[in-house]
């Protein structure tokens, strides 16, 4: 069986440990590792390797440009989306405004710092003009998952990656953040340049970007390559 080494954003934790007993049928098996998708480049650019690593596509080319990588392969795009716990009301986020209103009644807060949700969620309440409004309500995570905290009851709204949220147990997604916000991210990977497993990590990569995958995909959040 070919262990194959894997650095991978949070995003694909999900879709990764239910291809799990595929890739190993196959004769996979991946010893990977899930972090958000900054902390990972700032760890790769001082030098950790691995065989494949999975990052948003704007990491992968710029990685590549940098002579880490080689060619980039997408493997599905991601939403940013809304939780709360189990059984709790859901807010109304259709519209700009609704969302707006819905961070506005929210007690509390989760974001993410470190992960692509959390880059486009500081952004995106810069524009909107309630940065300060926010995040004096909110509990930002630089790693693990923002759902985590609405089971305790330590905040009323999680939002990180549409995928990330389903990987708690005890939460029901609300939906994604209005179309007009934007907040989708491409996912996809490359191999190391000079990893002793490049081919076989080649290999993998050609696994995760098949077709078939993607009924699974859509399963644990995520949206195949040509379908949204």
């Amino acid at each position: 069986m070919r262990m194959i080494t894997v650095l991978s954003t949070m995003a694909l934790q999900g879709a990764m440990r239910a291809l799990a007993p595929e890739l190993e049928a196959s004769g996979f098996h991946c010893e990977a590792e899930f972090s958000p998708t900054l902390r990972l480049i700032e760890r790769i650019r001082a030098g950790e390797r691995a065989d494949v690593a999975i990052l948003t596509a704007e990491a992968i080319d710029a990685l590549i440009g940098e002579g880490v990588l080689d060619e980039r392969t997408d493997l599905a795009r991601s939403f940013v989306g809304v939780a709360v716990k189990a059984g709790s009301p859901h807010p109304e986020i259709g519209d700009t405004a609704a969302f707006v209103a819905a961070l506005r009644a929210a007690n509390r807060v989760a974001m993410s710092q470190a992960g692509a949700s959390g880059v486009f969620m500081a952004g995106l309440l810069e524009r909107l003009g309630i940065a300060d409004e926010i995040r004096a309500k909110a509990t930002i995570l630089s790693s693990g998952y923002t759902a985590s905290l609405l089971a305790s009851g330590a905040v009323d709204l999680a939002i990180q990656q549409v995928s990330e949220l389903m990987v708690v147990d005890g939460v029901e997604i609300v939906g994604r953040l209005p179309a007009e916000l934007g907040g989708d991210s491409v996912f996809s990977a490359g191999t190391f340049i000079g990893a002793s497993n490049a081919a076989q990590g080649g290999q993998l990569i050609a696994a995760l970007s098949d077709p078939s995958r993607a009924p699974l995909y859509r399963r644990c959040g995520l949206e195949p390559m040509g379908s949204v």
